[in-house]
């Protein structure tokens, strides 16, 4: 127990992305430093490192090709807070990335960093065109997959700009998408702020741990809806999974609207003696990391969480 309780404290609040596709999310240094040392083979020359939560135009990336040097960015906002430095050896990237994941005073001090301009000139965004029905029919699609938590603020971009699409019409452009939604961003990441302690999202991550670690795989917003879920959960499973859990995005929305999280598990032998036999393992973990629920036994009812507080923490 000391070991889990020593390693979860030495994590970095951050997410790495790789060119590869690879995503990783609350590391640690070691795992950090691994990964600036990966890199350099194709389509794996670079990194890009975000805080959790991530904030608009603050990050810091590293790109390296193998034989060649380490050029490692950083910006903290504005267009002329974004700043190079050329390094010849992933150990002062290591460094100076550890340093700002953990926002060390003076993480950024003997570098020589240079700013960069990459943005001159840059014609005026225009603001919405749309009326208010519109506009409010966006902004609260939008605000429901943010509070529901699991998308990053690209998945928002992306909503944004294609949620009004009709035809050949696109009233809202890339620019006009992402700037909303950095604004809607930045608003719940400072309601969360005033979340103190373990939240109803936060059990739910833990009793999904558990459930994983016994051998039955547990997918957080898995898919798109149960028939896609059923058909999937076996391609993210481990060869020695006895069986699943899982919730979609549809449930996920119910439970940002207030309507409790429906949960979907069962056996991968098919066996109703197996399903209902994971069932009361899925209860007993909920139960234990503080969540109320409801269920009546039998393999084809799906259990309930409720009454659920979904105050989900965003990650980027």
């Amino acid at each position: 127990m000391l070991a889990v309780s020593v390693n979860v404290i030495n994590m970095l609040a951050i997410t790495v992305e790789t060119e590869n596709g690879q995503r990783h999310i609350r590391i640690t240094p070691q795992e950090l430093a691994g990964l600036v040392r990966r890199i350099g083979g194709e389509n794996d020359e670079f990194l890009v490192v975000q805080r959790i939560p991530d904030l608009p135009h603050v990050f810091i990336q590293v790109a390296h090709r193998t034989g060649g040097d380490y050029t490692l960015e950083y910006r903290d906002g504005a267009p002329d807070r974004h700043f190079q430095v050329i390094l010849d050896g992933p150990e002062p990237v290591i460094a100076a990335m550890t340093g700002w994941a953990r926002m060390e005073d003076g993480w950024e001090t003997g570098l020589g960093w240079v700013p960069l301009d990459l943005w001159p000139g840059q014609d005026p965004v225009l603001p919405l065109a749309l009326d208010d029905g519109n506009r409010e029919r966006l902004e609260k699609r939008v605000r429901r997959s943010l509070v529901g938590g699991y998308a990053t603020r690209a998945d928002l971009v992306e909503l944004a700009e294609e949620y009004l699409v009709s035809g050949d019409s696109r009233p809202v452009s890339p620019e006009q998408a992402r700037r909303l939604v950095d604004r809607m961003w930045v608003e719940r990441v400072e309601e969360q702020s005033a979340w103190e302690g373990e939240t109803d999202p936060d059990r739910l991550t833990r009793a999904f741990t558990a459930l994983e670690a016994a051998g039955i795989t547990a997918q957080e917003d898995f898919t798109c809806c149960r028939s896609c879920g059923q058909a999937e959960i076996g391609d993210v499973a481990s060869p020695d999974a006895r069986g699943f859990v899982y919730f979609h995005s549809q449930c996920t929305d119910a439970a940002a609207d207030g309507h409790g999280l429906t949960i979907l598990y069962g056996g991968f032998d098919g066996s109703p003696v197996t399903t209902t036999s994971i069932g009361r393992e899925v209860v007993a973990a909920l139960g234990e990391a503080g969540l109320s629920v409801v269920w009546n036994g039998e393999p084809e009812q799906v259990i309930t969480i409720t009454p659920l507080d979904w105050r989900k923490r965003l990650v980027g």
